[in-house]
């Protein structure tokens, strides 16, 4: 199932590389980029690397705005979707670094007038994805910071799909609340939490989340591709009640200053500025996904080795923009990506420039070859299983396994243990600790079997 986490792609690998004797030609890298910004239809992108404590490549590639835009330079800033995450885990981490929240501790000591389930979270539940809180829409729409705290104190009991701790699933609400939790405990809007905590020591000055500020720098407007042309997005998309789950701008100069920290135990410039444990925990092992493959969430960063690296990093998408921040922590290679179209993350060039700077081994030849399932194992996998409001139906015709989905039937062929697979994607099959299949998941999300 590892081609399903390739947004998130990053490494860390168990072994130093030789120091690099001469300069890294990047010629071919920047080709592979402006090849991949003419196939895409991106106006414009920042791609930067950084090789221990320095930056080895910082560049603007294309144009801010489809309608006549400037050049975008390496200082340019991009909102950059869910990439944001690691940002509210940092802060949130510095604050139970300095003994101001416990991460095992229920929300409730902290935060009142909770729904009950909520008080009982953790923020180590919430920062790993473990809560069983659904991927659920904001329900307040402000460019207030109000709109953060307005949003939460809406919730009930129907945000959960599942029970937390039974299973990873990817949700922005985590975030919300994480970001939620900080600015109370920090006593400053959640905005403010990240300035004064993440940003200002880190030397990252034009970052933020409020757009009122960022359009007071140079900055990439977000685009649409629509009928082979990008259009920029109107009106620039905005709401405070999901900031600290991906609404930060940043530029390819500033978010490698981040990553230099990340990449030397929080130090930059001589000067440590991040705590070591910080910088510890966001990368390590805190909550395995249903796979074979040891892929792990840390807090705000999504783990697993490819090609014989272990990697780290986290993609985003927000509405006219695309990012991925990418780290090989043991080989100190960081890759920083920024583009100007939805979703769009550069992989290809991503890729070119992880085999030019890590020892990436030729991958193994994976079949995921068609098997026949018994008719007790189909008898298992049965069912109805919701992540409302989505619902997954599984039933069994002609001795064969189907999915009706978003009214449609598809037959599933099995492909490994558990694991079926068909035209839209894969369905993973999860069973509890009693050997019944409790849960689906999908490479990211999750759904618990209702009947």
């Amino acid at each position: 199932m590892k081609h399903i986490f390739s947004i998130f792609a990053v490494a860390i690998f168990a072994f130093s590389v030789p120091a690099q004797t001469k300069p890294f030609d990047f010629a071919e890298l920047e080709k592979t980029i402006e090849a991949e910004l003419a196939a895409t239809k991106t106006p414009g992108a920042s791609f930067a690397i950084v090789s221990g404590d320095k930056v080895i490549f910082a560049k603007g590639f294309g144009t801010t705005s489809a309608e006549g835009g400037n050049p975008v330079l390496a200082d340019t800033l991009f909102r950059m979707g869910s990439t944001t995450k690691m940002f509210t885990a940092a802060a949130l981490l510095n604050l139970a670094d300095a003994g101001k929240v416990k991460l095992d501790a229920p929300l409730g000591n902290y935060l009142k007038n909770l729904p009950p389930k909520v008080a009982n979270l953790t923020a180590h539940q919430l920062l790993s994805q473990s809560s069983g809180l659904r991927d659920l829409p904001p329900t307040v729409f402000s460019n207030d910071d109000a709109g953060l705290g307005q949003n939460i104190r809406l919730w009930n009991t129907d945000v959960f799909f599942t029970e937390p701790n039974k299973i990873y699933s990817y949700s922005s609400a985590n975030y919300w609340l994480a970001g939620f939790l900080s600015e109370e405990i920090y006593g400053k809007p959640y905005a403010d939490v990240l300035a004064e905590i993440i940003f200002k020591p880190l030397g990252m000055n034009r970052s933020g989340v409020r757009p009122t500020e960022a359009m007071t720098f140079p900055l990439a407007l977000g685009h649409q591709v629509q009928n082979s042309a990008a259009n920029v997005v109107r009106p620039i998309d905005n709401n405070s009640a999901k900031y600290p789950g991906g609404s930060m701008f940043s530029s390819a100069n500033e978010l490698s200053r981040f990553a230099i920290a990340m990449l030397n135990n929080g130090k930059i410039d001589g000067k440590q500025v991040l705590p070591v444990a910080v910088v510890e925990n966001l990368q390590k092992p805190q909550f395995y996904l249903p796979a074979e493959e040891k892929v792990f969430y840390g807090y705000g960063l999504l783990g697993y080795t490819d090609s014989g690296v272990k990697t780290v990093s986290h993609g985003g998408a927000a509405r006219g923009y695309g990012s991925t921040i990418f780290f090989a922590p043991e080989q100190k290679i960081a890759i920083v990506v920024l583009a100007n179209t939805s979703g769009q993350t550069l992989p290809k060039s991503r890729r070119k420039a992880m085999e030019m700077l890590l020892p990436l081994k030729a991958p193994a030849n994976q079949t995921n070859a068609e098997t026949a399932a018994t008719a007790e194992e189909l008898k298992r996998y049965a069912g109805k299983y919701e992540h409302a409001p989505q619902m997954w139906e599984f039933f069994i015709k002609d001795a064969k396994l189907f999915v009706k989905q978003d009214g449609k039937e598809f037959e599933l062929k099995k492909t490994g243990k558990d694991t079926f697979g068909f035209e839209q994607g894969a369905f993973l099959f999860v069973p509890n600790e009693k050997g019944n299949i409790e849960h689906i998941f999908m490479g990211l999300y999750a759904a618990r079997k209702v009947s």
